[in-house]
């Protein structure tokens, strides 16, 4: 079976709700901020989508135009689609698997500053991961309060405790670094 990719796996669940177009499935997913979790850009979209085609995980099922809108090619899930869907979900939640963010690797870098140009910058970091934590709070709220059942939003909860994990040791960090506990040596330029 074919590896799919996180966009391809969020155009099949998508496919599975029902039958649309790529422009659809774009607007769908940055309606429900899916964005936050998969990288979304239109020409990727599209391409994602005629690969699936090809693999014979979605089939054209019309071409439609509206006014002067280009030609758009409706698309469905196929058997083999469900099933490719099915597979990479069960086996995504049951094995890790290693992603290379970058914040770790600018961490390891960050004996490279100051160290007070470092805390600044780590503090600033925190500033953002606040935002962000009140943005998916909010978002949890107003999915709750639409009555959305918690297993289509579960990911909200899951992203909040990366975010707040995240922010707790950053905190935890800067005192140690504040304290001496972590010392501080930057290397020396030359």
């Amino acid at each position: 079976m074919a590896e799919l990719t996180p966009l391809a796996i969020s155009v099949l669940a998508l496919l599975h709700e029902r039958p649309m177009h790529a422009y659809e499935m774009y607007q769908l997913l940055l309606h429900r901020h899916n964005h936050k979790i998969v990288k979304i850009r239109p020409g990727s979209l599209y391409h994602t989508v005629e690969r699936l085609a090809g693999q014979e995980f979605v089939r054209a099922t019309g071409i439609e135009r509206s006014g002067n809108r280009p030609e758009r090619t409706t698309y469905e899930l196929t058997d083999a689609g469900a099933d490719a869907l099915r597979g990479r979900v069960e086996i995504g939640l049951e094995t890790y698997t290693y992603e290379f963010p970058l914040f770790p690797v600018v961490l390891a870098e960050a004996h490279n500053l100051d160290k007070d140009d470092a805390v600044l910058r780590l503090r600033r970091r925190i500033e953002e991961l606040d935002r962000v934590i009140a943005e998916e709070d909010a978002a949890e709220a107003e999915v709750r309060a639409r009555g959305v059942p918690e297993p289509y939003w579960l990911t909200l909860g899951y992203l909040r405790s990366q975010l707040a994990a995240e922010r707790d040791w950053l905190t935890t960090t800067i005192e140690r670094i504040e304290s001496k506990d972590l010392p501080w040596h930057p290397r020396k330029k030359k």
